[in-house]
């Protein structure tokens, strides 16, 4: 199967995609660009070793879009099956509007998708790129709901477990769960209370808001005589968080800072807790990272990781955004009022099959489905 994948830029959770799809045809993935501006440079992606990696070099339009008029060149190949990591980035869009101007099929993918309100002039534009594709690949119910909101015949699109771990990854965390101790670990990050809450994500996101950093610190205040641990590990916190955690004497918030993968295993690890009170994640891969180590996980109903993996009481709560004043109670619950282990069995159970591999295979029967 000879497969072309078009992607903005090699993160690295997708480059360890390509790298398990290409074990299972021939793949060549066009990168719009090389790298994204808002990122620690530590986040690098690996090297593409099982695909053909080609990178377009277009004229940056934001912090991960491009506009490249080289596309065409490729798309004009012969290919099995052609597949758009999304339809928003100029590039995308010239893409596909060759694609259907040659009525050329292609596969429309997605990670996540949030339905939302919008003028009528927007969500005409996004259905016309959104219906152009023959079929839809996306990572679950929320996001099929999203492509059959934009004009997509459900009986075409395919869902596949999103995910950036590997199994390895899983296993570790497993494995390192059960010979460190989170004495050992808490005393080894300095971390003095007596429970811990994480969170992940960064502050350069929407000036920390985006993230919903607020509705933690205001559950810091409102809990601050529990001896609860808030570490927020991402970039540096802006200005006026620094000022808001002096001015409330808010010890117990901790901002991190930015840690690199087995650095911020050690978090996950002497966690207790993880929350991640987003405005809106198409996906939140951190979501899948604090369940794989047992993480019970406190979302919002604007994170599609969260309203596909969590459920109410088994293994976390899914707070509607419009009530993100419940979440001090939330926690307290989940920490002191419930079935702690349970919620953190279940968080492991709920994640053992979202690898990259199963990803990977996912969309090798999806292919074969469609171009038998």
């Amino acid at each position: 199967m000879r497969l072309l994948f078009v992607s903005n830029i090699p993160s690295p959770y997708r480059v360890d995609f390509f790298n398990e799809l290409g074990k299972e045809c021939d793949l060549t993935v066009c990168f719009e660009g090389e790298c994204a501006t808002d990122r620690n440079e530590a986040w690098k992606a690996q090297d593409a070793y099982n695909f053909n990696a080609v990178y377009l070099n277009g004229i940056r339009t934001s912090s991960d879009k491009f506009l490249s008029f080289k596309l065409k060149k490729y798309l004009k190949e012969k290919w099995d099956c052609i597949i758009f990591g999304g339809y928003a980035t100029p590039t995308q869009m010239l893409g596909i509007l060759y694609l259907r101007r040659k009525k050329i099929p292609f596969v429309l993918e997605a990670d996540g998708g949030i339905i939302s309100a919008e003028n009528d002039l927007k969500y005409r534009i996004k259905k016309f790129f959104i219906s152009s594709a023959s079929a839809w690949f996306g990572s679950g119910k929320k996001t099929t709901e999203y492509f059959v909101h934009y004009g997509a015949n459900k009986s075409r699109c395919f869902e596949y477990p999103f995910t950036s771990l590997s199994k390895a990854d899983l296993d570790n965390a497993q494995n390192k769960k059960n010979q460190i101790a989170k004495t050992v670990l808490r005393e080894k990050l300095q971390i003095k209370e007596d429970k811990m809450v994480l969170s992940v994500g960064r502050f350069s996101y929407n000036a920390g808001y985006g993230k919903g950093y607020d509705f933690i610190m205001c559950a810091a205040e409102k809990t601050k005589d529990k001896n609860i641990g808030y570490y927020i590990v991402g970039d540096e916190p802006t200005e006026e968080f620094v000022k808001w955690k002096k001015s409330k004497h808010l010890e117990h918030v901790h901002f991190v800072g930015f840690k690199k993968k087995d650095e911020l295993s050690d978090y996950y690890l002497a966690a207790d807790l993880f929350v991640l009170m987003t405005r809106s994640d198409v996906w939140g891969l951190v979501v899948n990272e604090a369940m794989s180590y047992g993480l019970p996980v406190i979302s919002t109903n604007m994170c599609v990781a969260a309203c596909e993996l969590v459920k109410d009481g088994f293994n976390g709560y899914v707070i509607d955004i419009n009530n993100a004043q419940l979440l001090p109670d939330y926690i307290e619950k989940t920490l002191y009022d419930v079935d702690y282990l349970k919620l953190s069995l279940n968080s492991e159970i709920t994640i053992k099959d979202y690898t990259i591999e199963n990803m990977a295979d996912a969309h090798i029967n999806f292919l074969n489905e469609l171009i038998k």
